[in-house]
């Protein structure tokens, strides 16, 4: 039981872990003057487009940050600031949409909806008539 207590623990904070503050700090300059100097060494799953160049995003960032590669930030992190940062994102070469736009739509349209449950001329109100009607 205390071995998977602990276990519970390991796992829990591997995922609190916090970019470091060299990373946290970094800016659009600092991250585009990286990737002129960075070299794709493998295929990764998570890649940014940088002056055209697809690269690996957490090592990107990294290098940016100039912290070595044991750095406890991890790579939905380092999207997290490349997007931030206005960078096109990639996983596994297929863009990701970060856009909000349309869950705004959505929520917009769920608004909308909403007054058709409403008032007189409304869906709820219509049912209440008829059940009215047929008793």
């Amino acid at each position: 039981m205390n071995m998977n207590l602990d276990m519970m623990n390991m796992n829990n904070s591997r995922n609190l872990t916090m970019p470091s503050a060299r990373v946290a700090a970094l800016t659009r300059d600092e991250i585009t003057a990286a990737a002129k100097r960075l070299r794709a060494s493998r295929p990764a799953k998570w890649t940014v487009i940088v002056e055209g160049r697809e690269l690996p995003a957490r090592p990107l960032i990294l290098e940016a940050a100039g912290v070595p590669p044991n750095d406890p930030t991890n790579s939905h992190q380092a999207v997290k600031i490349l997007e931030e940062k206005g960078f096109d994102v990639r996983y596994e070469g297929k863009a990701t949409s970060t856009d909000r736009k349309p869950q705004a739509e959505m929520e917009e349209y769920i608004r909308s909806l909403r007054g058709f449950l409403k008032g007189a001329g409304s869906i709820a109100e219509a049912r209440e008539r008829g059940h009215r009607l047929e008793k």
